[in-house]
């Protein structure tokens, strides 16, 4: 896979066969911007990250010495007979996994780097203090953070009121709500009693003290416990140590690897700002130095749009460092997210702020000659902040690189100077390239679903609004950059909340949780995973898999084998291949180098070992149908009426192309909401619901939301209400209700604009949106 031709400016794939692509062949230029588009599922992420990308990071490994490898992130080799042209590569993606609590603005844009060095160069110090190092004024570092706190900012505390809800319970039934069950809450109360505690009468008739000693002491005495004898057995003595609720419930919270234990002792904590460093997460010694009149930790919760104004140096070292830190700030705010502070936590931020703040470091990084692959960076981009997206990418390009974009947006789109159409439908009605060249030419290519939208001109379709059939008052909301917000969500329709990134959308229906009154049921459908590793999967999630087991452990072959339903779990030992313990693949550990998977040697994949492999149904074994596209499963199992709901609600939300184990992990925080949705509508529905979602249109194709939004406007003929936080102007101009925040990010914004139906909000002088909209409705672009 070499050039043939260093001249030629085309990057030339050939024979690329990822995933559910056809062994396709595909040009295009180099030092363009490159739009890969199609609708979802329809294998233009294949093309551009698991093929393009995936080659140039391969090439790149194997260029580098072998004791570097151990440090890099690896990519397997893509299913391409050849690409060439091929230059270096650059991944911006929106990363699925969640970044840690130690993570901020400022570290993910090395932001903060720049502010301590300004700081530890250029800070004013007390009188007599000595010089510090930058690391001083971090609170990732042992020598900057908070010892209190240790650098998180927060301390969790308990109370008795917590660790023991009801006083008028004794012990023995149960009064220390926070202990553990079965045993070892027995076992806990054995010791009490050995010790000497009356552990049958009221605990609010207990001495305070001793309840003092029996929540909160950090001692662990040892006594022997002499269990009371059960009828049918003899327990012998044994010797028990004494733990308090308070010491149980701290270290079930800091070392417990089960999420359900963590979360059940969460209940019994209380988390407030470090009482040391008041939740700024450093020592005193870096706390004493200002820079301006204030102090690093003040300075790191202004807005970046504020900081940037406000930097001002004296000295000519610090004239140097704030210049620098301006430029860097510069791009971040040019991307829309002037709003965002240096201390803001990474784990807050969706997956489209975190990549535009990557976007924006890349600017700086001066590179050129490279290809940058991005994921849908418009994604969470309110209109107003596309043009500005726009150039950022004409920027990269001006610097002499290649800008390949995997994206839905149509304004993106029609920005690029090439596009590559995939498809013409998803999974294995994909996979082919409908067109790859100017825009333009795009229009005369009849299969494209893209060029439908591409270039209409079609005002919105008029249609009656809805009148709401009751109203729901929340507020008034003070969180974040809301302050005092009251806000009326009219029941019974479909209403969409609008508004810059930051504006304060995602807070406002966040609250709506408390304040829930009048409404039958609740559902809040997130984009967070549906689970945390590849055990976990669409069929698992739905409860389709129960189902399926049940279908084969119903088969002659599994009655024959004695086969029952856990027989077809390769989560439990039984069925699955314990060579990769029902993993389908095996860690390879290799000298020198990082470990690297494998398909399992035994089952190549399959999950499953060969005597729960040789049971069928309909000529298909476990593995097989679990392989299935959620489409061909349809009609696999059309006559089983459980399966077929689930697979039916799946289709209608556009999730075809998922095969039905794939893995959790694969899954984008979009095709997770639509799972959820899809989960949701295969419930019955009985009485009033509310329907939270937010940004639902994340990730799709608008051929995708209209399959959408027929869904959600059905919820809403059928007597439920639906709330989305929205930019896509296509389904704000189909809501019945518009509540729009802004008019900016941050401090500018956290106020509602303007409310009513589509047509009045884009009539609104004040509202970002409202011009955008207006345009939507009017058919002009």
């Amino acid at each position: 896979m070499h050039d043939r031709d260093p001249h030629d400016p085309f990057v030339r794939v050939r024979g690329a066969r990822e995933h559910n692509l056809r062994g396709i062949d595909v040009d295009i230029p180099r030092d363009v911007l490159a739009v890969f588009t199609g609708v979802s599922g329809s294998g233009k992420s294949s093309l551009a990250f698991g093929t393009i990308y995936a080659e140039a990071q391969r090439r790149y490994f194997e260029s580098v010495a072998p004791y570097a490898r151990r440090l890099i992130h690896q990519v397997g080799a893509p299913k391409v007979g050849e690409i060439t042209g091929l230059p270096p590569a650059v991944s911006l993606q929106q990363r699925r996994a969640a970044p840690t609590s130690r993570s901020s603005v400022g570290t993910v844009t090395n932001l903060s780097n720049s502010l301590r060095m300004l700081f530890s160069r250029a800070g004013t110090y007390p009188p007599g203090a000595e010089r510090l190092d930058s690391d001083a004024f971090s609170p990732n570092t042992a020598v900057g953070a908070c010892p209190e706190c240790h650098g998180l900012g927060r301390v969790h505390r308990t109370s008795e009121e917590l660790l023991v809800p009801d006083p008028s319970l004794s012990i023995r039934d149960g009064a220390i709500a926070a202990w553990p069950g079965a045993w070892q809450g027995k076992n806990l109360r054995d010791i009490l009693d050995a010790l000497g505690y009356d552990v049958d009468r009221p605990w609010r008739e207990l001495p305070a003290d001793e309840r003092e000693w029996i929540l909160f002491t950090d001692g662990q005495p040892v006594v022997t416990v002499h269990p009371v004898r059960d009828a049918d057995r003899i327990q012998r003595p044994y010797q028990g140590t004494y733990m308090s609720a308070h010491r149980y419930v701290m270290k079930t919270f800091s070392d417990s690897k089960s999420p359900a234990l963590r979360a059940k002792a969460e209940r019994f904590l209380t988390s407030a700002p470090c009482p040391a460093c008041g939740g700024s997460r450093l020592r005193p010694e870096a706390l004493a130095v200002t820079f301006g009149g204030r102090t690093i930790a003040e300075l790191a919760a202004v807005p970046l749009a504020e900081l940037s104004a406000g930097l001002d140096g004296t000295s000519e070292a610090a004239r140097v460092l704030t210049d620098d830190l301006r430029s860097r700030i510069a791009p971040v705010v040019e991307l829309g997210l002037g709003y965002l502070s240096l201390d803001r936590p990474a784990p807050s931020l969706s997956p489209g702020e975190l990549q535009r703040l990557r976007l924006a470091t890349q600017l700086r990084s001066g590179l050129f000659g490279v290809v940058y692959v991005l994921d849908e960076p418009s994604a969470g981009l309110h209109p107003a902040d596309t043009e500005a997206l726009l150039t950022v990418l004409e920027r990269l390009k001006a610097s002499g690189n290649s800008v390949f974009v995997v994206e839905h947006h149509l304004d993106v789109m029609r920005g690029a100077d090439w596009l590559v159409d995939v498809g013409p439908a998803a999974g294995e009605h994909g996979g082919r390239v409908l067109h790859s060249g100017p825009v333009a030419e795009l229009a005369g290519v009849e299969e494209s679903a893209t060029a439908r939208y591409l270039f209409s001109h079609s005002p919105a379709p008029a249609r009656d609004v809805r009148g709401a059939t009751g109203w729901l008052k929340t507020g008034p909301v003070t969180r974040h950059n809301l302050r005092g917000v009251t806000a009326e969500f009219p029941l019974g329709v479909f209403t969409a909340v609008t508004g810059v990134s930051g504006s304060g959308k995602s807070t406002l229906i966040g609250e709506i949780t408390q304040d829930s009154a009048g409404v039958g049921r609740l559902v809040s459908v997130d984009q967070k995973p549906i689970g945390r590793t590849p055990r976990s999967n669409l069929a698992t999630y739905t409860g389709l898999f129960d189902v399926v087991r049940k279908v084969f452990a119903a088969t002659d072959g599994a009655r024959e084998r004695g086969f029952g339903v856990g027989r077809f779990s390769f989560n439990v030992a039984g069925g699955r291949c314990e060579t990769c313990q029902g993993e389908g693949f095996v860690s390879v550990e290799l000298l020198f180098l990082p470990s690297t998977y494998a398909p399992c040697p035994d089952c190549g994949g399959a999950r499953y070992n060969l005597s729960t492999l040789e049971v069928t149904y309909r000529g298909r074994n476990i593995a097989q149908v679990l392989d299935l596209t959620v489409e061909s499963a349809a009609e696999f199992f059309a006559d089983i009426p459980a399966v077929a709901r689930s697979l039916a609600s799946l289709l209608d939300v556009g999730l075809g192309y998922l095969r039905l184990g794939q893995p959790a992990t694969e899954l984008s925080g979009g095709e997770a909401q639509r799972i959820k949705l899809a989960s949701e509508l295969q419930r019955g529905r009985r009485g009033h619901t509310l329907y939270l979602l937010d940004e639902p249109t994340t990730g799709l194709h608008p051929a995708d939301v209209d399959v959408l939004m027929r869904q959600l406007h059905g919820l809403v003929d059928a007597g439920h209400t639906v709330v989305v936080v929205e930019h896509d102007m296509s389904v704000v101009a189909r809501a019945d209700w518009v509540i729009d925040l802004g008019p900016g990010g941050g401090d500018a914004g956290g106020r509602i604009v303007a409310a009513g139906p589509p047509r009045d909000v884009a009539r609104s002088q004040e509202s970002r949106t409202a011009p955008y909209l207006a345009r939507t409705l009017s058919g002009s672009r």
